[in-house]
């Protein structure tokens, strides 16, 4: 297997996330139900039985034990144990439940359980160079993805349901684990052949090969024709390509990611916003701060004492589609 894109390192190393809620449903008979859009991405996999899925209009999956599944942020699901069966609010069954694994039908038969964790990014700057990602995303069972995310799962529902010493950096450090198997699913199991945004741009040998560069350089003073030229493309050819994969002109991604990195630094010690800015090879504060602000959404010093006050990415990914990967 290939090594991971160092862009794709960058990107989930710079992420800061956390688990928000950790649920279940164990249901037999006819059962079904429906969740209003939601923003946070859902990580899940069928332990055992069957169900089937569906999101915002996309066509719906049959999911079987040992499947897992990835959902996209700003869409609604339902999950059923048919297409057919009528579905209830979601939202409500578990706010009447006391217990994460909502029980739904009648005791006897073997049930359907199916475990979902939902994965929150705490910098929404970084996060919106995600937002190219799927609505959802099936990993079907046999391949390394889903063999690593179904114990995962069940780690994490240990961990919140028992009182332990550390529960809460464990959870957080397994949520992390969970996002990037689903990512190298995306990545990986799908032959460099994703169509969506960056993450596709990343299957793309000149394209990826200039976020490469850029990931590896950020400072250097890049222009559109260097770039075009060290993948060997012309300046036009390369600054079209580039839009149309990655959502943004070149320039305007290196200056995004340069920021990312800048506001890294700012959160890393007690350095100078000054400091920062002259690394970053600008002459002054001032011009850094407009620069930061632009992408980052608030100036340098208030980002550093609350990184949640950043502007959250765009609400819905520029690309929607559907991935199901096969049996490896």
């Amino acid at each position: 297997m290939e090594r991971m894109p160092d862009p794709l390192l960058d990107v989930l190393a710079a992420l800061n996330v956390r688990v928000g809620h950790l649920s279940g449903v164990e249901a037999t008979g006819h059962w079904g139900l429906r969740f209003d859009a939601h923003e946070h991405i859902k990580i899940g996999a069928v332990l055992t039985g069957s169900c089937v899925l569906g999101a915002d209009g996309e066509p719906s999956l049959r999911l079987s034990a040992g499947d897992c599944f990835l959902l996209s942020g700003f869409h609604w699901f339902q999950v059923a144990d048919e297409r057919s069966t009528p579905l209830d609010d979601g939202q409500r069954v578990y706010q009447a439940s006391r217990t994460r694994i909502v029980q739904l039908g009648e005791p006897g038969a073997e049930p359907t359980l199916l475990l979902g964790a939902s994965v929150h990014f705490l910098d929404p700057t970084v996060a919106s160079l995600l937002s190219g990602l799927p609505v959802l995303t099936a990993i079907r069972a046999g391949t390394a993805p889903a063999r690593a995310i179904q114990p995962l799962l069940r780690l994490c529902l240990e961990e919140a349901d028992r009182v332990r010493i550390g529960a809460p950096v464990m959870i957080e450090r397994l949520a992390e684990m969970l996002f990037l198997q689903a990512v190298r699913a995306l990545v990986e199991e799908s032959g460099g052949t994703t169509p969506y945004g960056w993450l596709g741009a990343l299957g793309d040998p000149q394209i990826g090969g200039s976020l490469v560069l850029m990931h590896r350089q950020p400072a250097r003073r890049w222009t559109v024709a260097d770039l075009g030229h060290a993948v060997g493309m012309s300046r036009a050819t390369f600054a079209a390509r580039f839009r149309q994969m990655v959502g943004m002109p070149p320039l305007e991604y290196l200056l995004r990611w340069r920021m990312h990195t800048a506001g890294r630094a700012l959160l890393a010690g007690d350095r100078t916003v000054a400091s920062v800015a002259a690394e970053w090879g600008y002459a002054s504060e001032a011009g850094f701060s407009a620069a930061f602000k632009r992408v980052v959404g608030v100036p340098p010093g208030r980002y550093r004492a609350n990184p949640m006050a950043a502007a959250p990415p765009p609400q819905g990914p520029p690309a929607e589609h559907l991935v199901s990967f096969a049996d490896a």
